[in-house]
Parts: structure tokens; C-alpha cells; sequence
């Protein structure tokens, strides 16, 4: 049949995003510099997160800056060449989620990576500006009103597909959008749970504290 060629062509776009996407979100980055630099397995330390602030608790503001640098520019990187190699938004959507997979799960550690916040936002940023401004808008509003970074951070996932549904974006974009913002959810589930007590512990003792006056007269 003559479509024949043209379903084969897209299946191996396709299973090449996926497969290149996924190998480019395997660079460990702050795994291999702990284990250069102190032989030790990150993984084993604090959180367990190959991230920036896990490496940067190891090796200082050079570990930090550098594994931040690098899963920043892994997850631009896959979203661009897949719009560049393939003209397909679809496919791009496809790339974002394929390095932010590779960053969580990566084969050759085991499937025990990063939470994904840099790579991903960095992959939001080439595929959806609007979206990735909306967030950080929306990120630094919480932090100037609660004084914390993860829960304003993860606030910012949960509503960008909001945002994208309000923008009438196609389905396989807002579908992208989705996917992304459900990963990054689930890989800092525990540290939203922590955030959540923090925040109750922090109400209570502001409420103890004013009621002290009062009950002391």
C-alpha cells in the first residue's frame, strides 16, 4: 500500500525520539561527579536524588551549579532536536517525556535517578514558553508568600495543564504538558508530604505562640 512508507518513516521517528530521548536523560551527571570526586554513591546520601541539591550537599556550589547545568541542558537539548530532526510537535512532546523518564529511571543505575525538576522545566521552556513563564510566575508568587520552594515548584506542575487547556492547545500538546507535570508529582511525593507537614507544624506553632499571652494572664 503507499501508505506503507509513510507509517513506517513516522514508527522510526517515533521509536528514535523515544529511544534517543531517553538515553540523553540517562547522562547521571551528579551521580558520576560524586563518584569521581568522593567515590561514594550519591544515592546513599540525604534524599537519594543524583540532583543538583543532593550533589551540591556532597561537593558544594560547584557540584550544585554543574549537575544543575547539565540536567537543565539535557532536557533543552531533546526537545530541540526533536524539532529540529522531526518538525513534529507531537514527537516533541514525546522527546520531553522521554529525557524526563530517562532522568527518573535511568537503565544503567538501576532505574533510581534525579525527581526531574531541572530536566523537565529546561524541556517546558523549548516546548511551551508560555506555559514555563506561567509556572515560574506562578512558583515565585508562592515563594514570596509561604517562604518555601517546593510546594510553590510543585504547585506550578499541577497548574500548567490547566494553563494549557485554557489555551485551547491541541490534545497531543496539553497531553505532553500532563504527562510531564505527573512525573514531576510523583517523583517528589515525599517531599510534598513533608512540605505539607512543615507548613501544619509551622501554623501550629504560630497559633501556640499567640495564645501564650492570654493564657498566661
Amino acid at each position: 500500500m503507499w501508505m506503507d512508507p509513510i507509517i513506517g518513516n513516522t514508527l522510526i521517528r517515533g521509536i528514535s525520539v523515544v529511544l534517543g530521548s531517553y538515553a540523553l536523560g540517562c547522562i547521571a551527571t551528579g551521580y558520576y561527579l560524586v563518584r569521581f570526586f568522593t567515590r561514594e554513591d550519591i544515592r546513599q546520601h540525604a534524599s537519594g536524588s543524583i540532583g543538583a541539591k543532593n550533589v551540591g550537599r556532597r561537593l558544594g556550589t560547584f557540584g550544585f551549579v554543574a549537575t544543575f547545568l547539565a540536567d537543565f541542558a539535557k532536557g533543552a537539548l531533546a526537545v530541540w532536536c526533536a524539532r529540529r530532526l522531526t518538525g513534529s510537535e507531537p514527537l516533541e512532546a514525546v522527546a520531553l517525556c522521554g529525557v524526563l523518564c530517562g532522568h527518573l529511571w535511568p537503565i544503567q543505575l538501576g532505574f533510581r535517578g534525579g525527581k526531574g525538576m531541572a530536566t523537565s522545566a529546561a524541556g517546558l521552556l523549548v516546548f511551551d514558553p508560555i506555559i514555563f513563564f506561567i509556572m515560574a510566575a506562578v512558583c515565585l508568587a508562592g515563594l514570596a508568600l509561604l517562604r518555601r520552594t517546593v510546594m510553590p515548584a510543585l504547585f506550578s506542575y499541577a497548574i500548567a495543564p490547566v494553563a494549557s487547556v485554557a489555551q485551547l492547545q491541541p490534545l497531543a500538546h496539553t497531553a505532553g504538558i500532563f504527562a510531564v507535570s505527573i512525573l514531576v508529582l510523583i517523583s517528589h511525593r515525599a517531599n510534598l508530604a513533608e512540605e505539607i507537614a512543615a507548613i501544619s507544624s509551622d501554623r501550629k506553632l504560630k497559633t501556640d505562640s499567640r495564645n501564650l499571652p492570654s493564657q498566661s494572664l
